[in-house]
């Protein structure tokens, strides 16, 4: 425990307390109170997250109200620490304790033999510190190495021999983080990883709210909010919780991924470290953004990605960070004032993508970086079907756009009308098969970047339309997504080399790959 700062103003004794007319609550009293206050004055429960105000706020409200213990349960990347963390905010300020207390005392009611005695000497003039809401969280993470001592306490020899003090004196007891949480919120995360016979320790402290040291004789009493977090994953691979606590735990509330992309965006805008030092401007245009959303949203239906064990919310940040870390690093190359994404900057970010996704078999016999390029595919696929005419129209493709409708504001977005003839591409596609080619790498000034895709008939004008472009310096993104998004859909073909792209007629492309395979 911390003695806050600031608190001169505040009562600083048992008896300059009771005549200041405070009366104590308990910690879940605490926070339904503070809960009930926050809900009435219509405030932000819970700032920063995003996407579960329907789903999963609700139910942390209502184990708050009903004063529950309660468990996150969800997959990697869910905010689920984040939000066991904000509980502290609906805590007081500061609460009284007795000053030295081991266990933060509430000096209306000292709960050890020392203290009680304290207290019956003093009187009125016990004294009190404030302990701050900061303080009186704790978290453990769950190892298999936690033992009941780190979690519950243990006697300490060496306590014992230095007071000279009896194995029967509660002065000998070390207490371990629960106890010296008491009047706070413990959480213990990734609940599964503790040992069944730990797990049993907790026991007594939900249902009986108090603890039970070895064999000694005093029952300590505890005013403590529980509560846990948990992947399914962990349920099979590496542990379990025992029958017995699960049934103490009062509420269990399941977290899920963004499932809007508009949610998604946020989240990424919010926790992305996008306000970079350097002298280039970088620019990210929305429907590049909403890219980077759909490479996550591919990935979590990917048959490649082992989909029980998740892929983290965690992956859109370090793809965005990484795709403006490559944009930067072109802009100090170029020596250029505005910078705007490419698709390769895509591509050089799959260190972002590849940490980040469990594999099946057949996903490992593809290997981690093949099925990563896969991914990304699909979603240039998807973001290309938002803003133009999907080719060769199939009712199933449309069936299928009218259920991926994740985002309100993605349905706001220029919509082209589905049904519209391949034509509207045949300019582009007449182009390639006249024998022209278009090679771009991450090398390219943007100029000539701009340049190179602008020669194709047809494909300076559709990018601009579709993709409502101003500046001159993006239209080389919106011309090359369209020519992604033609080869994603087998109009065209496209060579990867090592640094660079090569976009070209798919018909000349079979033959010439026929005539390598005849030679």
């Amino acid at each position: 425990m911390s003695t806050v700062t600031g608190t001169s103003s505040l009562p600083s004794t048992l008896g300059q307390l009771k005549a200041s007319g405070y009366r104590p609550r308990s910690v879940k009293e605490e926070l339904r109170a503070n809960m009930l206050a926050r809900l009435e004055a219509g405030e932000p429960l819970f700032p920063g997250i995003i996407g579960y105000d329907k789903t999963v706020l609700p139910g942390i409200v209502n184990a708050i109200l009903s004063r529950h213990d309660f468990i996150l349960l969800g997959l990697r990347g869910q905010a689920k620490s984040r939000i066991l963390r904000a509980l502290a905010g609906f805590l007081d300020e500061r609460v009284p304790v007795i000053a030295g207390s081991d266990l933060n005392e509430d000096p209306f009611a000292p709960i050890l033999a020392a203290s009680r005695q304290r207290a019956q000497e003093l009187g009125d003039d016990l004294p009190i510190d404030w302990m701050h809401r900061d303080d009186r969280y704790h978290e453990k993470l769950a190892t298999p190495d936690v033992t009941v001592a780190d979690l519950v306490g243990d006697i300490d020899p060496i306590k014992a021999a230095t007071k000279r003090l009896s194995y029967a004196d509660e002065g000998v007891i070390h207490y371990g983080i629960i106890p010296r949480t008491n009047r706070g919120i413990f959480a213990i995360n990734e609940l599964p990883d503790l040992p069944p016979r730990i797990q049993v320790a907790l026991l007594n402290v939900l249902e009986e709210e108090d603890i039970q040291i070895r064999g000694f004789p005093v029952r300590i009493p505890l005013d403590i909010h529980l509560v846990f977090s948990a992947n399914p994953e962990d349920y099979t691979n590496r542990g379990n919780i025992i029958t017995p606590l699960k049934d103490r735990i009062d509420s269990q509330i399941i977290t899920h991924y963004p499932d809007r992309l508009e949610h998604a965006m946020a989240i990424t805008a919010q926790e992305a470290w996008t306000d970079r030092d350097g002298a280039c401007a970088l620019r990210v245009p929305r429907y590049f953004r909403e890219l980077i959303e759909e490479v996550t949203f591919e990935a979590r239906k990917s048959e490649f990605v082992d989909q029980k064990s998740g892929v983290s919310a965690r992956m859109p940040i370090a793809l965005l960070e990484n795709v403006l870390s490559n944009m930067e690093r072109r802009a100090a190359r170029l020596r250029e004032p505005v910078i705007y994404p490419r698709l390769t900057d895509l591509h050089t970010a799959l260190t972002a993508m590849t940490g980040k996704m469990e594999l099946v078999y057949e996903g490992e016999q593809e290997g981690p970086v093949l099925v990563a390029r896969k991914i990304i595919g699909q979603a240039v696929k998807r973001t290309f079907r938002r803003y133009l005419p999907t080719p060769d129209v199939r009712p199933r493709d449309r069936g299928e756009q009218r259920r991926s409708g994740r985002s309100a504001q993605a349905e706001r977005a220029p919509q082209p009308e589905q049904d519209e003839p391949d034509s509207v591409y045949q300019p582009i596609v007449s182009w390639f098969s006249d024998g022209h080619t278009v090679d771009t790498s991450d090398d390219l000034a943007t100029d000539e970047y701009i340049r190179r895709f602008g020669q194709v008939a047809g494909l300076r004008d559709m990018a601009a339309e579709r993709f409502r472009i101003v500046e001159p310096q993006e239209l080389g993104l919106g011309m090359e997504l369209v020519l992604e998004g033609l080869h994603q859909h087998s109009m065209l073909s496209k060579r990867d080399l090592d640094t660079s792209t090569s976009y070209r007629d798919m018909l000349k492309a079979m033959f010439d790959q026929m005539a390598e395979e005849d030679g």
